[in-house]
């Protein structure tokens, strides 16, 4: 009951945060999102399954947290990169991050299908799928990170921007991953 309860919540945010207006709405989503996807995990720490074949949990929780786990990272990293990016008070302009961005084209769509590649490995009893996953971003990215040192280059907070996306990203994918194993067994 808790997990389902827990997966309707993390589901919901999922959607908020991805379909909403930036501001409180989305904002709100994002929290249901961490809360219910932190409740999940915890249920899933407990020993043993808790849904078993022929349950309704069964063929429910694959449904909704596999989208959660490759959907709800988006909002997540987002939320860590705009942590990350924090200015001191009193500083105008875009943080250091904000203007890596504008090298980093492409990003949230670049995530999504990390973390699809990363949660289907996971299930799919394959781990090491998240290393090929991972090779082919850091290859795609190559020139951006090299050209962010060059002079006349976009400087600092490139390589930097690329590490911590893909760090939550990746651990965000993972996570979800193994709370599902964890809840289905």
């Amino acid at each position: 009951m808790l997990s389902g309860l827990a997966a309707a919540l993390a589901a919901s945010g999922c959607a908020a945060a991805w379909l909403l207006p930036a501001g409180p709405g989305r904002d709100a989503g994002v929290v249901a999102l961490l809360v219910g996807t932190a409740v999940l995990c915890l249920v899933a720490a407990v020993p043993g399954p808790v849904a078993s074949e022929g349950d309704d949990l069964a063929w429910l929780l694959p449904v909704v947290l596999a989208p959660v786990g490759v959907l709800g990272g988006g909002p997540v990293t987002a939320l860590v990169l705009r942590l990350a990016d924090r200015e001191e008070p009193g500083s105008s302009g875009p943080g250091q991050f904000e203007q890596a961005a504008a090298v980093l084209r492409g990003g949230a769509w670049i995530g999504v299908f990390e973390r699809a590649g990363i949660v289907a490995s996971l299930l799919g009893g394959w781990p090491e799928g998240i290393a090929v996953v991972l090779g082919l971003k850091g290859l795609g990215r190559y020139s951006e990170l090299k050209g962010g040192d060059q002079p006349g280059g976009a400087g600092g907070g490139v390589a930097e921007r690329f590490i911590i996306g893909t760090f939550s990203s990746v651990l965000w994918a993972a996570a979800s991953a193994g709370a599902l194993v964890g809840l289905v067994g």
